[in-house]
């Protein structure tokens, strides 16, 4: 499928409805509804195979976002797997990012299946025809001002966490460095846990964008370890904006338990609040609620973060100010989601 998309009913969303003389209670659960319908793009880009066995590989992992991405009711585009003779598969993912909304609190996903290379200068993820580089999607995403993801399952990926770093912007990369050049199988685990209800760790019944990361971080490093190899590839994530990225084997849980030698905030907390497919009650939260209980969310954590930076007084008194409001918003939630 080149270019193609699915898009799946959602269930619940009746806006479009019209029934004569509803009664008022029905018409605000109607209101409700299509308020939580904020809508999510996936947009997966296959690269070059090489061979025919990576391209049966990709394959695979494409499906499976294709899957994911129907069975949450997103909208699913797909670029390179058929040729085209008109336009290459970099124009595109030009023409499609160029289409997309630019505000808004619709999710956009971009995630690159295939392989990368860097020549210690620019990293670049290969394509049919002329490859992306990192300062290329850099740009193409700089006029993007909506929750946006990228995850860069190819090789020599490091390079484009530095690159595309930045504030709303979830960044995921199969390797460390651009210098982990051999294949990845990061995009293969992280493909089959994205909805994968067994690395639920926080059992609220859907997986967040960490829990995968998470999980898939450990299922290389297990993959590595079974088969005695030395680990060619260590992934990424960066959701803080300082284009540094922090690596799974930090986490304990869903937080991070190391920090940096030189203080940098670590990741994971807005990737954790970041949801594919979202439970049932998720659904039922209205849009503008949902951000705003994620906006206070990051405070709590990030005032944590500097706790050992604040005095003690101000900490505290910050602290109770974020967690009355999130109690009182959360009493909200509760009444129309119970």
């Amino acid at each position: 499928m080149n270019e193609s998309i699915a898009k799946s009913p959602r269930i619940g969303c009746k806006c479009a409805v019209i029934v004569p003389r509803v009664l008022v209670a029905t018409l605000v659960l109607l209101a409700i509804d299509c308020m939580a319908c904020a809508e999510t793009t996936v947009v997966v880009l296959v690269g070059a195979e090489g061979t025919l066995e990576y391209g049966r590989e990709f394959a695979v992992w494409a499906d499976r976002w294709r899957v994911a991405a129907e069975n949450a009711g997103a909208k699913f585009i797909e670029v390179g797997r058929d040729a085209s003779a008109d336009r290459t598969d970099r124009d595109r993912l030009r023409q499609i990012l160029e289409d997309e909304p630019v505000d808004g609190a619709d999710e956009l996903w971009l995630v690159l299946i295939g392989h990368g290379t860097f020549d210690g200068r620019v990293a670049r993820f290969n394509l049919r025809g002329s490859d992306l580089t990192d300062a290329e999607l850099a740009t193409l995403l700089a006029r993007l001002r909506r929750p946006t993801v990228v995850i860069d399952c190819s090789s020599s990926s490091g390079p484009f966490i530095n690159r595309l770093s930045a504030a709303g912007r979830v960044v995921i990369a199969a390797t460390r460095s651009g210098n982990e050049q051999n294949f990845a199988r990061f995009g293969d685990y992280f493909s089959a846990a994205i909805a994968d209800l067994t690395v639920d760790y926080d059992r609220d019944g859907q997986v967040s964008l960490l829990e995968a990361f998470l999980a898939a971080s450990r299922r290389v490093a297990e993959f590595y370890r079974t088969e005695a190899r030395l680990a060619t590839e260590h992934a990424l994530l960066d959701d803080n904006g300082d284009g540094l990225g922090t690596p799974g084997d930090w986490f304990r849980g869903l937080r991070a338990s190391k920090r940096a030698k030189d203080g940098a905030t670590l990741d994971g907390h807005r990737a954790r609040q970041l949801v594919l497919a979202r439970s049932d009650r998720e659904q039922r939260i209205p849009a503008d609620l949902r951000a705003e209980r994620d906006r206070l969310e990051l405070g709590v954590a990030e005032l944590r973060d500097r706790k050992d930076q604040t005095p003690e007084e101000e900490y505290f008194r910050n602290l109770e100010l974020l967690l009355v409001e999130l109690a009182q918003l959360q009493e909200r939630v509760d009444r129309l989601t119970d």
